[in-house]
């Protein structure tokens, strides 16, 4: 049998790795577009923070551990088309050369591309200009030498998203006078404005500019330097800098597909089911090209780094014969920015209203651990149910770097997988000593505070 697995990065590379553990005799070719599999693309921003060096650390495994497995890898190839009814992938390689590659089974994990937004020049100018994305390593690349090469010393980074944050940091550590710029009316839109004004105070701590409910219309390369041209509040606005980065989104990388015959659903993804069929025979996909199946939305588009690795596992052991499932997704997120951690999972109140709950969203601070223990902070929660049957929807938390909010979320995370409500929460059974939490836990604080204030509206 012959699997063939197109996509370097976490879905491809988690299909072929599941198919080379259940069955070391299975053939598996990866088809990698460029020269880095494997290359953890959530990690750049700490490469260019200087945090994470060399940028070979980036690997998740390198060349030759991957090889190890068994799975062949055909670097610098470029997958062109599927013939489907034959079974058959065509490929062209570094030199142009194009060639057929035979398949019993292929995993399609072709993930994203960066999205514009509708930016006007951003079709033309590039990283020669000074116009930068993150989204692979050749783009790393592309920025490591402009910062060396040009020493830029002002930097505009268009969208105020995970990725745009983090380079925020990176950008500043680095000694780059930096604006930010974000459409929405706060930075990390995933978060209700309430949070995404604390994320906000931090980047104005260290110094960021930040412009929100701002939208950006077009980049143009000037003489003095790169110009962005939008408008704030119905103002006209402009602002110059050496260099630029757009971070507004990814859209699905769904062209090969589509040209095969797929169908397209929720945010111009591929379809395929919980198995990861994509309907076409014998051709399965994963990762931030196809839909995410949500456990509390349904269907939808949510492109997501640990999303990409479990559907790709799925598909490698269902091309192999298997009949697993991916249980959803429920959207948990986290970011760094500065000395911030700012992290969400499942939904907010407009995400539960438009999916036929009925939400009720109420604010908490907790501290991380007993406040007679020297160091304790508070943590900013938002947490939302049901009024109907007081099932847990979703928090969102905002503390300080050390105070634990990843692992909080995830505990939140767990319960919304368990579809437990905030009572049960409530009653779960959590760790406790001074230095590190209290007897009722902050994720427990704020699932007593919902319910308090929803029992104080019913007997009002």
């Amino acid at each position: 049998m012959h699997l063939v697995a197109i996509g370097g990065s976490d879905a491809g590379i988690s299909a072929a790795l599941r198919a080379r553990e259940l069955d070391p005799s299975v053939e598996v070719t990866v088809v990698v577009a460029d020269a880095y599999p494997n290359f953890s693309i959530c990690g750049i921003p700490y490469y260019f923070s200087r945090e994470v060096q060399p940028w070979q650390s980036l690997a998740h495994r390198t060349h030759a551990d991957l090889e190890a497995t068994g799975m062949q890898l055909r670097l610098n190839t470029f997958a062109t088309g599927i013939d489907v009814a034959g079974q058959s992938l065509t490929v062209r390689a570094e030199n142009g050369v194009e060639e057929q590659i035979s398949y019993d089974e292929l995993v399609v994990g072709t993930g994203a591309l960066p999205s514009f937004a509708g930016i006007a020049g951003l079709g033309t100018l590039g990283p020669d200009d000074g116009v930068h994305v993150i989204h692979s390593m050749g783009d790393t690349f592309a920025l490591d030498r402009h910062l060396e090469d040009r020493d830029p010393k002002t930097a505009i980074i268009v969208g105020a998203g995970y990725v745009g944050l983090e380079m925020a940091e990176a950008l500043t550590v680095r000694g780059l006078q930096v604006t930010q710029i974000q459409r929405g009316p706060e930075v990390l839109s995933t978060l209700d404005p309430e949070l995404g004004a604390l994320v906000h105070r931090e980047l104005t701590d260290h110094h960021v500019e930040v412009l929100a409910g701002t939208t950006i219309v077009e980049v143009e390369k000037h003489a003095e330097g790169l110009v962005v041209h939008g408008h704030q509040h119905g103002e006209q606005i402009s602002r110059t800098a050496d260099l630029v980065l757009v971070v507004v989104g990814v859209r699905p990388n769904t062209d090969l597909l589509e040209r095969a015959g797929a169908t397209l659903g929720a945010g111009g993804a591929v379809v395929v089911d919980e198995a990861m069929r994509t309907g076409l025979p014998h051709v399965w996909s994963a990762g931030d090209g196809v839909v995410t199946h949500h456990r509390l939305m349904g269907v939808t588009y949510l492109p997501l780094g640990t999303t990409a690795h479990k559907q790709g596992r799925v598909a490698g052991e269902n091309a192999l014969g298997g009949n697993v499932r991916f249980a959803g997704s429920v959207g948990t997120q986290v970011v760094k920015v500065f000395d911030l951690v700012a992290s969400r999972t499942g939904l907010r109140d407009h995400e539960a209203l438009a999916h036929g709950f009925s939400p009720e969203t109420v604010a908490a601070v907790a501290d991380d651990h007993k406040r007679y223990y020297p160091g304790a902070q508070p943590i900013s929660i938002r947490i939302t149910g049901d009024t109907g049957d007081g099932r847990l929807l979703g928090a969102q938390l905002v503390g300080r770097l050390g105070t634990e909010t990843a692992k909080r979320v995830d505990t939140y995370a767990t319960a919304l997988y368990a579809g437990l409500s905030m009572e049960q929460v409530s009653e779960l059974d959590l760790s406790y000593t001074p230095p590190l939490g209290s007897p009722w836990d902050a994720v427990q604080v704020a699932t007593q505070q919902w319910t308090r204030t929803l029992q104080a509206g019913v007997h009002a």
